[in-house]
């Protein structure tokens, strides 16, 4: 039976709205790269809290997505209400206090990934502006929940790529200042995304029919969105709070070695979010097929994995072969350059096996195993977390990148143990198991 059409059919529109997601962050690298190492080195470390800070408001995201289609499917519209009451009475809950933290703590935790005073400040300059930003962030975010839980996934593609749109335009007059305006740097940079979300929030707000955003919170819906939103957050923080790990490790190396790594990691989104639109694909398409065909579970899973190795395989190469091209795109400075096409040639050994992680996940999570794949995320983080402060003593900076591959490997032989799968086929083919009741469950991965 083949699975893959339908797999493609599901993941290539996701794709372009998780690429949608993430593109504020690449935009600002760009126009910000003109100005130097240390620019680029402040919002590399800026957009990674801001990334981290994500996993925080998936808590409501995913809570609300997940409960408000439970509540419409069964057609409970005042269970829906609650739901999106208890949203907009956890993003009360929690927003101030994430702002008001960061704002307390935007120079320690710039210096926390800098040892540049110059790279220090701009970053600072940057989270100065971010933090009361994230107000607009995490509203955007329960908007697009409740438009998701209603069915609509294409308003918040629209939201964002409008957001998007906006950016680019504003980033280059509010960073370089032409004409009359003020050249306002890598405080133009957050500005621009700030003043782009605003207008894609406002948009949103006015389109949505019926808001809910009014009355007091049931209980019982604030608990069901925390325990809905808790995994999926969780798997998010810990990812990503790896991802700040090796940034620390890398500022160990300079600022330029922190630019050229900013840089990767925002080409690499190219990549990664095509295992993530993957990874939603399979989430949908394998509970869908085994309620009618339970025999299909191995046939699913080894077509999912194919297609993400294919995936992997196919962006790995690219980067390697257009790796000289990409980092010209983005920085003069021969010395960012040539760490970043180290960076992009080693890292297929990266990117192969996490596609595969990334993208059986969803098929794992469709098959009732999200506890045992969450462990698989803590152990592949603090295995990758260990060998990023080791390797590097020994071999330098490609030492960062060598842990990266290795933690990957190890999380793709435990997902291939979780899913009864083997990169290379048996010699004699089993009788396939039967799971005649695989628990569906909903994946809504960043971005």
């Amino acid at each position: 039976m083949n699975h893959r059409t339908p797999l493609l059919r599901l993941a290539v529109p996701n794709y372009v709205a998780l690429l949608s997601g993430v593109l504020t962050g690449i935009v600002d690298v760009a126009w910000v790269a003109r100005l130097g190492p240390a620019p680029v080195a402040a919002v590399a470390v800026a957009t990674g809290v801001e990334n981290a800070l994500l996993g925080i408001v998936l808590l409501i995201n995913g809570g609300v997505t997940v409960r408000l289609a439970a509540a419409l499917g069964a057609g409970d519209q005042p269970a829906a209400r609650s739901v999106i009451r208890a949203g907009w009475w956890l993003y009360a809950l929690i927003t101030p206090v994430v702002v008001g933290a960061g704002l307390a703590l935007r120079h320690p935790v710039a210096a926390a990934f800098l040892d540049d005073p110059a790279a220090i400040r701009l970053a600072a300059g940057y989270l100065a502006v971010l933090f009361p930003g994230v107000a607009i962030f995490y509203a955007q975010q329960v908007v697009d929940a409740i438009f998701a839980g209603r069915g609509d996934t294409r308003t918040p593609m629209r939201l964002a790529l409008t957001a998007n749109a906006l950016i680019l335009v504003l980033d280059p007059l509010l960073i370089y200042g032409p004409g009359p305006l003020p050249a306002l740097g890598v405080t133009g940079a957050a500005l621009a995304t700030a003043l782009g979300r605003t207008v894609a929030l406002v948009i949103g707000l006015l389109r949505q029919r019926h808001p809910g955003a009014g009355g007091a919170a049931n209980n019982h819906a604030v608990g069901a969105v925390l325990r809905t939103g808790a995994p999926i957050a969780g798997d998010f923080l810990v990812r990503m709070s790896g991802a700040l790990a090796l940034l620390a490790f890398v500022g160990r190396s300079g600022v330029a070695a922190v630019a050229a790594y900013g840089i990767g990691l925002k080409v690499l989104y190219f990549a990664t979010m095509a295992f993530y639109a993957i990874r939603n694909a399979a989430t949908i398409h394998t509970p869908r097929t085994l309620a009618t065909h339970p025999r299909q579970r191995r046939a699913i899973g080894r077509q999912v994995l194919a297609l993400a190795l294919l995936t992997g395989a196919g962006a790995s190469a690219l980067f390697a072969l257009l790796a000289a091209l990409i980092m010209r795109a983005f920085t003069a400075d021969r010395e960012v350059a040539g760490i970043g096409v180290l960076f992009l040639r080693c890292v297929g050994g990266y990117l192969v096996p996490i596609a595969a992680v990334i993208a059986l996940a969803g098929f794992l999570m469709a098959a009732g195993q999200g506890p045992r794949l969450f462990a698989v995320t803590v152990l592949g983080t603090g295995g990758q977390t260990a060998l990023a402060w080791w390797l590097p003593v020994r071999f330098g900076l490609p030492g960062v990148w060598l842990a990266m591959s290795l933690a990957a490997l190890l999380q793709l032989v435990l997902v291939l143990w979780l899913a009864g799968l083997r990169l290379l086929p048996r010699r004699h083919p089993q009788r396939e198991v039967v799971h005649r009741r695989p628990a569906a469950t909903h994946d809504f991965s960043p971005h």
